[in-house]
C-alpha cells in the first residue's frame, strides 16, 4: 500500500469537484465525498481512516443533477489519512460521456481534454 500521493506522475487534469458520493462493494455503502476527478480516477474523502480491502473492485456514484448520475468502477491506490485515491477500472458508456462533459466544462479548453483523452487510450493500448 502507498502511503503518499503520486501527483508528479499524473497524466490526466483533475478538477475539484466536491459532492456526496457512495462507495460501494459486496452490499457494504460507505458515504463519502468526492474530492476531485479526472477521466482516470478521483480522490475520496471520508469521515475516518479508509479501511477498506485494498484487493477489492470498488463502485462509485455520485449525481451531477437529478437527471445524470456517474457510476464507476474502482480500485485503491493510495491512503493518505481519510482521504483515498481510487483508480477507474471500468465506466459505462453514459457515465463517461458525462464526465468527459463535466471535465471539459471545468477545464475550459476542450485541447486539454484532447489530450487526457488520447493519454488514456495509448495506456489502454
Amino acid at each position: 500500500m502507498k502511503t503518499t500521493s503520486p501527483t508528479d506522475k499524473r497524466r490526466y487534469h483533475r478538477i475539484f469537484y466536491d459532492t456526496p458520493a457512495q462507495l460501494s462493494c459486496d452490499e457494504i455503502n460507505q458515504p463519502c465525498r468526492l474530492v476531485d476527478l479526472s477521466l482516470k480516477g478521483c480522490l475520496l474523502r471520508f469521515e475516518g481512516p479508509w479501511q477498506g480491502d485494498l484487493e477489492k473492485i470498488y463502485m462509485l456514484t455520485f449525481s451531477l443533477s437529478e437527471d445524470y448520475t456517474i457510476a464507476m468502477a474502482l480500485s485503491i491506490s493510495h491512503i493518505v489519512d481519510d482521504t483515498a485515491g481510487f483508480k477507474c477500472e471500468h465506466i459505462d458508456i453514459d457515465s463517461i460521456t458525462h464526465l468527459r462533459r463535466l471535465v471539459e466544462l471545468n477545464l475550459g479548453d476542450s485541447e486539454l481534454l484532447e489530450r487526457d483523452l488520447l493519454a488514456l487510450t495509448e495506456l489502454e493500448l
